[in-house]
């Protein structure tokens, strides 16, 4: 007992019961110490040194003195005032200080950090929510566990999804706190619970708050999808005020790290999160809860299970968002793959949603623009045609594998000089026929057969010359009958008309 103490408690405070609450003694013993105060004038002015007040007691109280207790942290207490002001807590000191030979409990610890840095505690509510009303998700560390492919210790975290009315939690380990993780966690606990809440209460992490708002946070786009997907509303908390998610933050990541955590050797996450499970529906589903004195699994099954809304018939399909420059080429990169965009957009910045099956391309003002499948490698093009300029089309669906298809469709005459052209091993024929098929659109398909036969019977398949024949329109004309195809080169005019001039008229044999 600290007698200074309460001495200055006597020279303040008239009321027993106020006193007797701030020094935790007993009411007789306080009147006994008042009436022995009173008797040497300790209750008025300054007091003496300890050692003087000491002496005083050994020397004039007549009754036995109660005996002075000291705290079993007290030889500890450097150690505990620094990891008290680094912010570590009251069981990782505990642990701290039996590494060091400490034999005492959690309680004495907790009384010597109230006496180190005594608060005046603000008065709080308790919120208990109604059978599947709501449900708290948190991360914590927890510490190193096995990668079973690389068989190297890496950092985990704890994901635990606590149900507010029935204490009953989901927990799993990963490796990160990404996007995809933090979606598929919450697939996994809703499969886990066989339903799901009316709202899930967050911190304002990134995988979930793009930016943390007391009144307009910012959600996450494929978080909001997911929460649309599957019902429930997303509550995130206030900044900076994780008590909001309490159930969560000590009955949830706290419970897990001291219980499941607590001494276990490190294995692989593969077993980790098997035996977590486990330990989920026995250990912490079958103990004595603190607050509600019920069963966590046991309130689950009788009262809150029936109330969660049902699973939708499929699991949402995790989508990516991202905000990407429709390139030059009509073409936004996704994902290591190529998909093209509507040329007019070129320059533009688009929202892409890259889902499991599709991608899809908005505005900035989230209207659809176009949607495509997924890509299934790293580099494929994923192209429409209706989103390429026009006068750049030819270049590419006028394959040599169309230009033979679309001249067996003009006719046979098409399709053998067609042939024939491609078939050129030293000359790239191919723009020639390109060129030649597109007459197609001006004359139709009996016009440019006709014109065909007639540059395959004089031998002339140029471009200049079935074009001539369409503008003259000699593909009219009949072939002379008794003229036969030379097997070289021919020319479609005499040789009179060509050199007769030279020699005077003359005709050649």
């Amino acid at each position: 007992m600290d007698i200074r103490n309460l001495l200055r408690h006597l020279q303040v405070e008239t009321n027993i019961s106020a006193i007797e609450r701030a020094t935790g003694l007993n009411r007789r013993t306080i009147l006994r110490y008042r009436d022995w105060a009173s008797t040497h004038d300790l209750l008025t002015g300054p007091l003496p040194s300890l050692e003087a007040l000491q002496q005083l007691l050994t020397d004039t109280l007549p009754f036995p003195a109660p005996p002075q207790t000291i705290s079993s942290v007290e030889p500890y207490r450097a150690l505990v005032e620094q990891l008290y002001a680094d912010g570590v807590e009251g069981t990782a000191i505990l642990q701290r200080l039996k590494e060091r030979g400490y034999s005492g409990t959690l309680s004495s610890i907790y009384r010597f950090l109230r006496h180190l840095d005594p608060k005046h505690e603000l008065p709080s509510v308790r919120v208990e929510r109604h059978p599947g009303e709501e449900a708290q998700v948190d991360f914590g560390y927890a510490g190193r566990m096995l990668d079973p492919e690389t068989g190297s210790l890496r950092k985990t975290w704890a994901f635990v999804m606590t149900l507010a009315f029935s204490r009953h939690q989901f927990v799993e380990f990963v490796f990160d706190q990404s996007l995809p993780t933090w979606i598929t966690l919450h697939q996994h606990a809703f499969t886990f619970f066989e339903g799901v809440p009316e709202r899930i209460v967050l911190d304002n992490l990134k995988a979930g708050i793009v930016k943390a708002c007391w009144d307009d946070p910012q959600v996450q786009s494929s978080y909001r999808e997911c929460a649309e997907h599957y019902g429930f509303l997303i509550a995130p908390c206030r900044p900076r005020t994780p008590e909001h998610k309490g159930k969560v933050e000590q009955g949830g990541v706290h419970y897990v790290k001291r219980n499941f955590l607590g001494g276990r050797t490190p294995t692989t996450i593969t077993q980790a999160n098997t035996d977590v499970l486990l330990w989920c529906h026995s250990t912490a589903g079958l103990r004595n809860h603190g607050t509600t004195k019920t069963q966590p699994l046991a309130r689950f099954q009788a009262d809150e299970q029936a109330r969660l809304k049902p699973l939708p018939p499929t699991p949402y399909d995790l989508a990516l968002w991202k905000q990407v420059s429709v390139h030059r080429d009509c073409y936004v990169v996704f994902d290591n793959a190529f998909y093209s965009a509507p040329f007019r957009l070129v320059g533009q910045r688009l929202w892409v949603r890259g889902g499991g099956q599709t991608v899809r391309l908005y505005t900035s003002n989230y209207e659809l623009v176009t949607t495509h499948p997924r890509a299934q490698h790293p580099g494929e093009r994923l192209t429409d045609l209706d989103h390429l300029p026009p006068e750049k089309l030819p270049q590419l669906i006028w394959t040599r594998e169309m230009c033979r298809a679309m001249a067996a469709e003009v006719g046979s005459s098409t399709s053998e000089l067609a042939q024939s052209l491609l078939d050129d091993r030293v000359l790239d024929r191919h723009p020639r026929v390109v060129r030649i098929l597109k007459l197609r659109e001006v004359v139709g398909d009996e016009r440019l057969e006709a014109a065909c036969a007639r540059a395959l019977h004089f031998g002339d398949l140029t471009y200049i010359t079935i074009k001539r024949i369409l503008d003259q329109g000699l593909e009219a004309e009949s072939l002379q009958p008794s003229q036969e195809r030379a097997p070289g080169r021919t020319f479609v005019r005499s040789a009179s008309e060509l050199l007769g001039h030279l020699f005077g008229g003359l005709t050649w044999s």
